[in-house]
Formats: structure tokens, sequence, C-alpha cells
């Protein structure tokens, strides 16, 4: 890439050189015109130094000259106004959204409506619904949340004497009926609240930047939705006394794996750092006795040395932390849980809102909390082959420290940024994200992204190679360092002095250039 710019360099100062040298007809004393060779070499010095063509720049500043994140196409987050006017008089999102979608992916959102637009990025809304199906969502959604805490409370009173109360047959005939109940409720939800609008194509000439976004058919439901609702028309084919049972010993099990789970989120709900304060609009409003009687409700103690907000946020954490541990038994919770949904708690004031915001997050996040790693180590390999494939020599120096594995990254990955971020730049960056991911749940395509000047493709992993662009910019310390451990260090330090936008500038040049490759890798791994 170097030769590259030192070629187009030198060729344009050949150009200027040459272009100053050409006498002027004003001042010229021969009349002979120009040889047949000179106007080959005039046209092409020219056609060399024309900024407007296409062979004088090379793909690597056309990308970077194309990246919505770039200081000079940055501009201004969403504002109310703009939010506003992407609605239809229905209450629908114009271009199926992905005017929205661009928008947020571009610039962010204003802080004053988060709380909105966060319920459709993150899948509580879907981009096509009408005004009265998400009033219908609300209603239903609050109903689930409702029912998670009433479990959570019948679950709390029998911790103090939970063996007991694990072998009462009518304990577990309670809990067997609560999950008959709340599988009816979410098969009704699932029903009658999520949109079946397909939107085939927006006009591309409408979008915003001349940017052409074409959106393409698709399901509304995701895989991980279909499969859920198989899993669930399945097991209601064939109830019997033994499948009663089967249900039985689960809730025997999250009786057990819950006093767990009760414990660990209480101790990090209690040390939740206090950055968000200062964007929570309730933290100045809650009263101490509102914060002291949400505390008792979930049975927190020893807070008497939290201020009156870090009280209320801590027992909203631990309301929302365990509902989210019942709602997905297999991941529970685990420490790192409380970073994500401490954002979501600063922004969005409603509880229920709150709880399925993360669970919308979770969705992706929830693999970096799995017992095996698994979702954590493909991540760390995929990160690992963007830096193999875009700096070999930095690769080699990793893979003399028996560090190319990228496991010095392994934080940014399972918090995505949060340590390393400010809290509002952190808000950013996970906007961008969310907004790829919407696009990709809405069927926007990768063949229209392709053709919008070299732009990147929205991607699940944009996270990744944010975090790839990072350690690829510290190359000349990190081939310094000769351990791991230093590596570490340096990862660490990089807390609070990073630029988010330059992050994502960086990120889109590693995708427009490598996605498609890495994407291949990736595939050929999971076939072998």
């Amino acid at each position: 890439m170097k030769s590259l710019r030192r070629s187009h360099t030198s060729t344009s100062s050949s150009a200027n050189s040459s272009s100053t040298s050409l006498p002027s007809s004003s001042s010229s004393t021969s009349t002979s015109p120009p040889s047949s060779s000179s106007w080959i070499h005039l046209r092409s010095v020219l056609f060399v130094a024309n900024p407007s063509s296409p062979s004088s720049v090379t793909s690597s500043d056309r990308s970077r000259r194309k990246s919505p994140w770039s200081r000079r196409k940055r501009k201004r987050p969403l504002t109310p106004h703009q939010w506003r006017s992407l609605f239809t008089p229905e209450g629908k999102l114009r271009d199926g959204g992905v005017r929205f979608l661009k928008r947020v992916r571009s610039r962010g959102v204003d802080p004053s409506i988060r709380a909105e637009v966060w319920l459709f990025l993150l899948g509580v809304y879907d981009l096509n619904s009408t005004i009265e199906e998400r009033e219908a969502v609300k209603t239903q959604r609050r109903k689930e949340y409702e029912m998670l805490q009433r479990r959570c409370k019948m679950l709390l009173k029998g911790s103090d004497n939970l063996e007991e109360e694990v072998a009462s047959e009518e304990a577990n005939e309670q809990c067997v009926r609560f999950m008959d109940d709340y599988k009816t409720t979410r098969q009704m939800s699932n029903q009658d609240v999520v949109s079946t609008v397909n939107t085939d194509s927006s006009d591309t000439d409408s979008c915003e930047d001349d940017e052409d976004v074409q959106l393409l058919p698709s399901d509304v439901y995701s895989d991980e939705t279909k499969q859920h609702e198989e899993e669930n028309n399945t097991s209601e084919e064939n109830t019997s006394p033994l499948v009663d049972s089967a249900e039985i010993q689960v809730e025997v099990t999250v009786h057990e794996d819950f006093s767990t789970w009760q414990r660990i989120i209480r101790l990090d709900a209690l040390r939740a750092d206090s950055d968000w304060a200062t964007y929570s609009p309730s933290s100045t409003t809650i009263t101490e006795t509102k914060a002291r009687c949400l505390a008792e409700s979930v049975a927190l103690k020893d807070y008497d040395h939290l201020e009156t907000c870090r009280l209320y946020h801590a027992a909203r954490l631990v309301a929302i932390l365990e509902a989210y541990a019942l709602y997905d038994p297999e991941i529970g919770y685990c420490q790192g849980m409380s970073d994500l949904l401490s954002p979501i708690l600063a922004v969005i004031s409603e509880d229920h809102e709150a709880f399925w915001c993360f669970v919308g997050f979770m969705k992706k996040a929830r693999h970096n909390f799995r017992l095996d790693e698994a979702g954590i180590q493909r991540q760390l390999r995929i990160v690992s082959k963007i830096i193999k494939s875009k700096d070999s020599q930095l690769y080699r120096h990793l893979e003399n420290l028996q560090a190319e594995d990228c496991s010095f990254v392994y934080r940014m990955v399972l918090v995505m940024f949060r340590r390393e971020l400010s809290f509002e730049q952190t808000l950013c960056l996970w906007e961008v994200m969310w907004a790829d991911q919407a696009a990709i749940r809405a069927g926007v395509g990768k063949s229209p992204w392709s053709r919008i000047r070299q732009q990147a493709p929205p991607t699940d992993d944009l996270l990744l190679y944010a975090i790839a662009a990072l350690v690829l910019r510290r190359k000349l310390i990190i081939q310094r360092y000769s351990s791991m451990d230093e590596i570490v260090e340096e990862c660490n330090s990089m807390a609070g002095q990073l630029d988010v936008w330059k992050l994502l500038d960086d990120a889109h040049h590693l995708v427009v250039t490598l996605h498609d490759k890495i994407e291949t890798l990736s595939s050929q791994s999971l076939s072998i």
C-alpha cells in the first residue's frame, strides 16, 4: 500500500511539473503545433492528474473517502425532528426502515430520543409495524415481564430453604403450571404482535447522501425465532406424563442454579460503576424511599454505602438480570452481563422495555457467556484472521509471542468495548452495531451495498473489525513487546483514550477490503 501511495504521489508530482513546464499560447514564441507524441503525453498527464478519474484513486483511498464515519462526512446524530419525519401518517417507518437504519449507522442517535429508537434497533418493535401493532406489542411484553417477575419472587421466597422447596411436589407443580401459562403467553405474543408486512424494495433515489440501498424480501421471523416456535410446537404435540416429569426436573435445576445466579447478580449490582448516572433522566428524581423500597423488594442487602441513584440502579439491575436468567436458563447469568445492561437502564426508564431491549441485545451477545466459551473463541479467531490477512508481519510477531489467538482482546469482545470507551462513545458504537444487525434482520442484502461506491456492507461482526483495526493501528507499539502480558497491559491502557468514530472509520476500510475473504475463511473453518 505504501508503494502504491508513493507511486501515486510521484506520478502526481510529475504531472504538476509537466503541466507547469508547458508553454502558454500567449508567451510561446513557437507557432508549430505539438507533436502527436506530445499530445499523447499531455493527455496521459492530465488523465492521471485529474482527481475525478477512477484510475487516479486507489481502492484504499476510495473506501476511506466514502466511509460514513470519516470526519469529513460525519454529521449530527439523528435529531428528534428527523426521527418524526421518518414515519408515515399510519406510524410506519418509511422505506421499510432503510433510511432510518442508514442514518443511525452513519451518525448515531440524539440522546433525547434514544429510549424510542432503541426499541426499533433491538427488535422490540418491527420496522414495518404500525402504532396499533406497537401498542399491542408493548402490552403483551409487559405481561410477559410481569410473569417473569412473579416467578422470581416465588423462587426468592423459597431461597432460604431451597432444598425443602425443591423436594415439595406442590412447589414443582406450581412451577410447571407457571411454565404452561408462560408458554401460552409467548405463543399468543408471536401470533398477535409480529407484523407480517414486507417491503420489496425502496426508492434508491430518495435515500439521503445518494446512497443506493435496496430492501430485499425477507421473512419477519429470524431463524432463531422459527426454531424456537418449531420446538414449542413439537413439545406440544408430544405432551405426556413423561414430558411433565421432564419439565419438573428442568424446574428443579433452575431452582438450584437460580440461587447461585442470585448471589453473583447482587454482588455485581452493588459494584456497578456510576459513570451512567449523568445520562439517566431519573438519576436526580428518585427519592431515597423509592430506592430503598425497590432494593428491599429484590432482597438487596448491604447497600447503605450507596447513593440513592446508585441504589435504585442496582435494584433495577437485580430485577432485570434475574428475570433474564429465568428467560434464558441456558445462559442464566455470568459476570459481564451487568456491564451490557447498565447503559440500557440509563437510557430506558420502564423496566419491561429495558428488559426486552436487553433480550434483543443478548440474541447476539449471549454467545459471549457460554460456559464452553465457544462464542468468544469464534470471535477471537475472526479477529486473528483479519490481522493475518491485513498484516502478515504483525501476525508473525504475535505468533512468536504465542499470542496469535488474540486472547489479549478478550475483554473487548466480552463486553463490547464497554471498558475501553467512554460511556457516550460506547452508546454510539453500539447504535452503529445494532443498526447493522437490524439491517441484516430486515433483509438489506449484500449486493445493493456493494454498489454504494464501495461502502461496507452491514455485518454482524463490525465490532470485531473495530477491534482488529485498533490492534493494527498500534502495530509499532506491539512489535516492541516481548510478552503477552505487555500486550494485555497495552490494551488495558487504551481505556478512555479512543475515538469511536476514528475506530469505525478504520473498521470500515477493513470491512470493504476483507469482508468477503474473512467470510470465506470462516465458512471453510466451519465445514472442516
